[in-house]
């Protein structure tokens, strides 16, 4: 008897497991646990302290960010966003959806980010940042215990347009390193895919960056401009598929949330699990994170990540065990979503291989979501969001209809809001609107 209702748990495993996979290769909406996912378990491959060193470096060019972006000055230099309680959102959502989630729902505002608006300003600044430091510390133009805001002078942008950071993007990496970079003084080369905003290009090319436009999709882009960065001593490619100081950039955010957290008296712990939905491109951001919280918060963490229906690359690469050996394109997945940051083909195998068994699990959303939780983002919470950076909202909700959360459990939410701010009002009401049709339609307001 015990063998039969084995084998039976082992065929209704085969079971869902195909229907998900039948959902993905026709691009519908799944909802996917990680099988493989030990909340306890630990990620030995990078030390917690290189993200502790990641902060202090931060800190130390924190003088320079605050003297150079003035939007910087009210945190003096520290590049952070807002956590804010978002249940007004929750009770809408829950009657449209009619879903009853459990637990407060809060939002990390990386929409907000200074300097460049997305969660990349976190990655993205902080590998330029080491970068500029490395150089400046190997012809002892600097130390660590000077005041970096003399970075900001003649000579040092003179010293640092001897050098050429490379990075290919769907737009908001590009963003980040392209803002940065140029203000130092670096030469910039930013590749972007032929999904890239139009807007994203052009607020790139008024800095002075060179914009190499691509008719593929980012995997080529990412291929051509490594290949660039390999035909010159002085340049320096910024790998979004393999990047570790990318990805420590942004486990940064852990150590700030952890803060946050303890400021609003919330308590995380096995009774009150912190539940986190990250929208999911080729991995980096949402595999930085998740490894800061997990070595914050152990097993009282759980994380999900979020992609568009039409680019679903890193629960592909982490469901079959392929990861960057994978692309959507083999399965006759299009890659073609307006989610711009989130339109990836092959996932990166450095974050795959790293936390296959730190992801609890994950979801896709069709575009015409994206345009909804956008509108109803900004009307019941005044945020303003790219679709990218609305993929996350939906996430309590998805969880709950999936019974995901246990009995005697009352979790704390953290929907991750990715991008936004820097959205030209033009094309962020053409999106609004959008949002608010689709609702219409639905009868909803």
């Amino acid at each position: 008897m015990k063998k039969g209702r084995l084998d039976k748990e082992k065929i209704k495993k085969v079971i869902k497991n195909c229907v998900i996979f039948h959902n993905i290769i026709n691009m519908k909406e799944f909802i996917w646990k990680n099988e493989k996912y030990i909340p306890n378990g630990k990620i030995e491959e990078i030390n917690f302290q290189e993200v502790i060193d990641a902060e202090s470096r931060l800190e130390r060019f924190a003088p320079y960010i605050n003297k150079v972006f003035c939007e910087t000055n009210e945190s003096n230099g520290i590049i952070e966003s807002r956590l804010i309680n978002i249940n007004k959102m929750k009770v809408f959502m829950e009657n449209y959806y009619n879903e009853i989630v459990i637990g407060d729902i809060y939002c990390k505002c990386d929409n907000e980010l200074p300097i460049s608006g997305s969660i990349k300003a976190r990655g993205g600044i902080y590998e330029v940042l080491k970068y500029a430091e490395y150089l400046a510390i190997k012809d002892n133009l600097i130390n660590v215990q000077d005041d970096y805001s003399k970075l900001d002078s003649e000579e040092f942008k003179k010293f640092y347009s001897g050098y050429n950071i490379i990075v290919a993007s769907t737009g908001n990496l590009g963003l980040s390193i392209g803002i940065i970079s140029s203000k130092l003084g670096f030469k910039v080369d930013v590749h972007m895919s032929y999904d890239a905003k139009g807007w994203k290009k052009e607020l790139l090319k008024g800095l002075g960056v060179n914009v190499i436009e691509h008719e593929g999709d980012y995997s080529k882009a990412i291929e051509i401009a490594r290949k660039q960065a390999n035909l010159s001593k002085n340049s320096y490619f910024i790998d979004d598929e393999n990047s570790k100081d990318l990805f420590l950039g942004y486990a940064v955010a852990a150590l700030r949330l952890e803060k946050q957290l303890k400021y609003k008296n919330i308590i995380i712990d096995e009774r009150h699990p912190l539940l986190v939905y990250l929208p999911c491109g080729v991995g980096g951001a949402p595999g930085g994170i998740t490894f800061g919280l997990k070595s914050v918060f152990g097993e009282n963490v759980h994380c999900f990540l979020v992609e568009p229906t039409h680019a679903p690359a890193m629960i592909l690469g982490l469901m079959t065990g392929q990861h960057e050996n994978i692309s959507v394109k083999k399965y006759g997945i299009d890659g073609k979503t307006d989610a711009d940051g989130l339109a990836v083909g092959k996932p990166s195998g450095f974050v795959g291989k790293l936390l296959e068994k730190s992801i609890a699990g994950g979801y896709t959303l069709e575009d015409k979501e994206l345009y909804k939780l956008l509108a109803i983002a900004n009307n019941e919470e005044h945020l303003q969001l790219e679709p990218s950076a609305a993929a996350s909202f939906i996430g309590p909700l998805k969880l709950s209809k999936e019974n995901y959360i246990k009995k005697d459990i009352v979790p704390t939410h953290i929907v991750w809001a990715t991008g936004g701010a820097m959205v030209p009002q033009d094309i962020w009401k053409k999106y609004y609107e959008k949002g608010l049709d689709l609702l219409k339609k639905d009868e909803i307001i």
